[in-house]
């Protein structure tokens, strides 16, 4: 069987999956892109069993220098990594671990050519990727774009429907001040926000079938509120769409969208505040800058949603200068005679 033809099978059986609700349509897309990737880099006409240790190892080097294609031109600055960064190459392994996991029990390949690979992280790297966090100004300068669309000239002119500049300032500041995976943000119906003795939450639907409500910042709750009084599409509701998040024609936005506004934001950013990011960076902004402000760490465990306080360590990136600043505000040395 050639890796082409095994792919096609595997990725076949991973969609049907979403059909029983053991996988979710996103997850089962990211499979198969990265399946796809595994058959690019292999050769599709390469007999699947004739892989060995030694080829994975060359597979998993090839796609840790491949292009980030998520990041813009001219994003890295000379000398920086320019590949996958460590989390993505984890991805891509686990998705054709899984594969040759599938191809071991179905007889596709006498030994899973997995279980011999050598190769380690940093050969795959050797360099890290960009930190992925923005620092407090070029968060700020992103979150002043955000804020600026709500009244945003260009707007004026466009149709109801058509006007996304307030919708975009909601994802952005959403995004970046509570920290929502991207598929709870594209999950988010408009019922899921609602409001308790003058404070506006948001109940988000997570992983696990976990809820948590989060309470949003004054300046998010009334940039959502304005949103959702003249800025979402009228059409969606005649629809019976429930969706927060909706393109101009009302439809519910994909994962995928969510890069294409960020980076839309990002273009009214002041250049020397200017750094490209992922909704998953957004994520780790949120995490770092609460901490840093020795914000209680079960508060963030519970804004993030995760169940166990040492899985913040994955969220927590270095500032720069963070250690002086700690150093000269040290709890220790206030209030000496």
């Amino acid at each position: 069987m050639s890796v082409a033809e095994a792919a096609d099978r595997y990725v076949e059986l991973v969609r049907a999956r979403t059909l029983t609700g053991a996988l979710s349509p996103a997850t089962a897309e990211v499979y198969a892109r990265d399946v796809a990737t595994l058959v690019e880099l292999a050769g599709e006409r390469v007999v699947l069993d004739d892989l060995t240790g030694a080829d994975v190892d060359a597979i998993l080097l090839a796609f840790a220098r491949r292009p980030d294609g998520r990041s813009s031109p001219g994003s890295a600055r000379q000398g920086e990594w320019a590949g996958q960064s460590p989390s993505s190459q984890a991805r891509f392994r686990r998705s054709i671990s899984a594969l040759f996991k599938h191809a071991a029990l179905a007889g596709w390949v006498q030994v899973n050519p997995m279980t011999v690979s050598t190769v380690t992280s940093r050969q795959r790297g050797g360099l890290r990727a960009e930190r992925r966090a923005l620092t407090r100004e070029q968060a700020q300068g992103l979150i002043g774009a955000a804020r600026g669309l709500e009244e945003a000239p260009a707007e004026a002119g466009k149709r109801r429907d058509q006007r996304t500049g307030l919708r975009d300032a909601v994802i952005v500041l959403l995004l970046a001040t509570v920290g929502p995976r991207v598929s709870e943000l594209v999950r988010a119906n408009v019922e899921d926000f609602f409001t308790n003795d003058g404070v506006r939450y948001w109940r988000i639907f997570g992983k696990g079938g976990r809820t948590r409500d989060v309470p949003l910042p004054d300046d998010v709750g009334r940039v959502l509120q304005a949103y959702l009084v003249r800025g979402r599409p009228e059409m969606a509701g005649a629809g019976g769409e429930k969706a927060l998040l909706l393109s101009w024609r009302g439809r519910r936005l994909a994962r995928g969208d969510v890069q294409a506004v960020i980076d839309r934001v990002q273009r009214r950013v002041d250049p020397d505040q200017r750094r490209s990011v992922t909704p998953h960076g957004l994520r780790h902004t949120t995490a770092t800058h609460l901490l840093a402000d020795a914000v209680d760490m079960d508060a963030v465990r519970r804004v993030l949603g995760h169940s166990d306080l040492s899985t913040l360590g994955r969220y927590r990136d270095e500032l720069p200068g963070e250690l002086e600043v700690a150093m000269r505000s040290h709890p220790l040395l206030r209030g000496r005679p």
